[in-house]
């Protein structure tokens, strides 16, 4: 018994020790570990309500706040466990080991995430926009974090990573809203060219989807010993451009033919 009583108060002894030695270090820890949580549950209301002002992409709100979030949750436990005096030098060089194994092995991955999260924050494209890359046309489905969807114009679906679209030279063709056609066409010397003219601003007059500003445009571009060659220029809108193109050298090739103009290669 007398050694049962010893052990016991050897035990109330170093308890009264560690109370009085930690016992403020870990209320001060739980004090701080409340306060820390009230205030990332404030911060999370604040980023949220402040991405949405600033017009963010949806998509990526609920990603960069819950990795914000999380980020800052996991420092709070750090700094939690270090006014406790959990010693915390395996755990960092651990955690850093971890960290180093993960990025190599992820760098492809981590790459395409970052080009993701800055092409839906600088937005070079946007969902619906035409544009050329990595030798692909056509028209952009889906942004998302890891990869962007691409519709190309005869129907296929490309999936190309971010890295490669943030590394590489993208070509918007649809964003400034218009485009220019630009067709050019061999005739002989001995037809007028101001008849040329006038066959030109009849059917870009006689065509509705031509856009009046900018001016519609015709030159003669090169001069050659069997003939000379002209250039016409229209501008028309960015989406449907090769439909409206091809419709439009249609009307100008039949009113050129109507007035008698014969083309290269037509029989005399």
């Amino acid at each position: 018994m007398t050694l049962d009583t010893a052990n016991l108060n050897s035990f109330y002894n170093k308890a009264y020790d560690w109370i009085i030695t930690k016992g403020p270090s870990v209320i001060l820890g739980i004090v701080l570990l409340i306060l820390g949580l009230w205030l990332i549950k404030l911060l999370g209301k604040w980023l949220q309500n402040g991405m949405h002002r600033k017009d963010v992409n949806p998509s990526l709100r609920p990603f960069l706040t819950s990795l914000i979030l999380i980020t800052l949750r996991i420092l709070l436990v750090l700094t939690i466990m270090q006014v406790i005096g959990v010693q915390l030098t395996f755990l960092t060089v651990l955690i850093g080991g971890i960290g180093v194994a993960a990025g190599l092995a992820l760098s492809g991955t981590l790459q395409n995430f970052a080009s993701g999260v800055l092409i839906l924050l600088l937005k070079p494209f946007v969902v619906g926009d035409n544009i050329i890359a990595q030798g692909q046309e056509g028209t952009v489905t889906s942004i998302q974090i890891f990869y962007t969807i691409v519709k190309t114009f005869d129907n296929r679906t490309v999936v190309i990573p971010n890295g490669k679209l943030s590394n590489e030279v993208i070509i918007n063709i649809s964003r400034e809203g218009s485009r220019r056609v630009d067709i050019e066409m061999k005739f002989s010397y001995g037809i007028d060219y101001d008849l040329l003219v006038g066959i030109f601003n009849k059917t870009v007059d006689e065509f509705k989807a031509c856009l009046k500003t900018p001016e519609r445009r015709i030159g003669v571009s090169v001069l050659e010993e069997s003939g000379y060659k002209v250039i016409f220029n229209i501008w028309v809108k960015a989406h449907g451009f090769t439909d409206t193109k091809l419709s439009f050298q249609r009307e100008l090739m039949k009113n050129l033919k109507l007035d008698g103009i014969k083309l290269p290669g037509m029989p005399d």
